[in-house]
């Protein structure tokens, strides 16, 4: 390897992750947009999150597509009603606290409530509901690609290099 490859910190394992992830970002991406979804950017960065996480993929993965699933669900329910304000909004970040402990995935509560902040927080031109499932299709597409990457192709260990 010449010095400066060295000197900049390439190695084989950087290298292939890199490249890795960058064909699953744009796997995600295409599909997402190819199937004309309003805000297919979450796709990828779902694919980016899961890929690059110290995290094990199939947890990581699972905890994502629920706390997605409760925030949608949340953020579709709240912002179907005739008003919501800051406390509405606060209201709704604890449920999707006590909705996680109670099904059991209280790790999946960070992406809940991330999830219902996109909903609420962002102006739509849609309706509460259909933001939501976009949402949640987008992300579980990128949960799908990042897991089918994960399976098929394995990251690279230090001891590959």
């Amino acid at each position: 390897m010449t010095d400066w490859v060295r000197r900049l910190g390439l190695t084989r394992q950087t290298t292939i992750s890199s490249l890795r992830v960058a064909i699953a970002s744009v796997v995600s991406m295409l599909v997402a947009r190819g199937l004309k979804l309003p805000e297919f950017y979450w796709a990828p960065i779902s694919t980016i999150v899961i890929l690059l996480s110290t995290i094990d993929p199939l947890t990581l993965s699972w905890q994502r597509f629920v706390g997605t699933a409760i925030g949608a669900a949340a953020g579709a329910a709240i912002a179907s009603l005739p008003e919501h304000n800051w406390l509405i909004y606060g209201l709704g970040i604890f449920l999707c606290g006590i909705l996680s402990s109670a099904l059991r995935v209280t790790t999946a509560y960070r992406f809940a409530a991330i999830t219902l902040s996109i909903v609420l927080l962002i102006a739509h031109n849609s309706p509460p509901w259909i933001v939501a499932v976009h949402r949640f299709i987008e992300v579980s597409l990128g949960i799908a690609v990042a897991l089918l990457v994960a399976l098929t192709w394995p990251a690279p260990t230090k001891q590959a290099q």
